[in-house]
């Protein structure tokens, strides 16, 4: 069992930037992919991005290439978002989720744990 829980969330103007934060308990955690996903009110929720359980391997939505980066700290049973150059559609409800299989894919389905979620809003 694995339990998550973000932070880091908040009100930013565009351009800005924000670092989400998501502890995990268990200690199972280093052995896991972990990845961000977000949530619009009104939309499904969409993949962000993705980090394999030693943190070599990357995967980012098109939506935010260039612009976020996903880290993990398996020392501190930690995943980071860092969210530069925001933008008004990056605003959501931004979860973390992990994925004991480690199938790396982008589908919700995958992924076994979340958190409660923190909420971004960009404000233009």
């Amino acid at each position: 069992q694995v339990q998550l829980v973000e932070s880091g969330g908040g009100l930013v103007q565009a351009g800005g930037s924000l670092r989400l934060s998501c502890a995990a308990s268990g200690r199972t955690f280093s052995r896991y992919t972990m990845g961000w996903f977000r949530q619009a009110p009104g939309k499904e929720r969409e993949f962000v991005a993705t980090i394999s359980w030693r943190g070599g391997i990357t995967f980012y939505a098109d939506s935010v290439k260039g612009r976020f980066t996903i880290s993990r700290d398996n020392d501190k049973n930690t995943v980071y978002l860092q969210m530069n150059s925001l933008k008004p559609e990056d605003t959501a409800v931004y979860y973390c989720a992990a994925d004991p299989r480690n199938l790396g894919v982008t589908s919700p389905r995958v992924y076994d744990y979340w958190g409660q979620g923190t909420q971004v809003t960009v404000s233009s």
